[in-house]
């Protein structure tokens, strides 16, 4: 009997698991329609140079590429619906003032982001578009807590960043491209002795500064201890304000933790990060952050 084998990471999903599935997307999507949110359906694919926009680097090797054989162009297949929201909120929508906006659809990822990760999840979300207060913030990650509790995920905790602290560092230094990418992969990786090597040149300031937010991780008492350890930069001043108010609001739907070294989608984000996780996962159950400069780049 001949085997049909399915692509490594990749798998067929059978009736009673995607029944289950069904029911909580369903249900998840219901919600989010009960906050205001408008259900769009972007498509699998779509040129890379559209596809790509406004995330820099951090989804152009996740993106599987093809030649279009219409056009003779490059396209993508998606690895993150998030960017085509932003698209369909800009260049089609075109509103003024605020829009909501929800998904649900698979992706396809080039590498698994860990060993026992598809590289085909489905992915569904909501997004808020034409608001820069932090009360977007808490609404989203209020209403991801509430899809979590939907799905009965139980006594959920929530750790939150902000990229621009590191960015403000950085920028206020006048860091190079080159080392400014090798400063990223330490901080990802909490690789202190490799940031102290990376920082040794530099003035004081920033290098006690970006050797000092790996350790800047935990409850409240981090928030008061990098504003002791870090630079009074306006930038960051307002970070800091921003990640305890989210704390505040935030306090009766999830035990809360910050991570100051957490720059997942750096290229991509801008503001506040934020990762839910629950006992029982080892990874994180849901994510996201604020990303004004994807929207910007599209016209918003």
């Amino acid at each position: 009997m001949r085997a049909w084998l399915l692509p490594e990471y990749v798998e067929d999903i059978l009736p009673a698991e995607a029944a289950r599935i069904e029911r909580l997307r369903r249900a998840i999507l219901d919600l989010f329609a009960g906050h205001g949110y408008q259900l769009v359906m972007p498509p699998l694919l779509e040129y890379v140079d559209s596809l790509l926009t406004g995330t820099g680097h951090d989804l152009d090797l996740r993106t599987f590429k093809l030649v279009d054989q219409l056009s003779g162009r490059t396209l993508g297949v998606r690895a993150d619906i998030t960017p085509q929201v932003a698209r369909i909120d800009a260049h089609l929508l075109n509103r003024k003032g605020v829009t909501r906006l929800s998904y649900a659809g698979s992706v396809l990822h080039t590498l698994p982001s860990d060993m026992n990760r598809t590289r085909e999840p489905l992915q569904i979300g909501a997004e808020i578009y034409g608001h820069r207060g932090v009360e977007s913030d808490i609404e989203v990650q209020r209403l991801m807590m509430q899809a979590m509790a939907a799905a009965g995920v139980k006594e959920a905790h929530l750790d939150l960043g902000h990229v621009a602290i590191f960015r403000a560092l950085v920028r206020r230094a006048k860091i190079d491209d080159g080392r400014e990418s090798e400063l990223f992969r330490a901080m990802q990786l909490k690789d202190v002795p490799a940031l102290r090597a990376l920082t040794a040149k530099l003035d004081r300031t920033t290098r006690e500064a970006l050797t000092a937010l790996p350790d800047l991780y935990g409850g409240r008492d981090v928030l008061a201890a990098a504003a002791r350890r870090l630079p009074a930069y306006p930038e960051i001043r307002d970070a800091l304000r921003d990640l305890k108010r989210l704390s505040d609001a935030l306090a009766d739907v999830a035990k809360i933790r910050f991570d100051l070294a957490e720059l997942r989608g750096y290229h991509y984000h801008s503001g506040v990060v934020f990762a839910a996780y629950a006992q029982g996962w080892s990874n994180a159950l849901a994510r996201g952050g604020r990303y004004d400069e994807v929207g910007k780049a599209f016209g918003r």
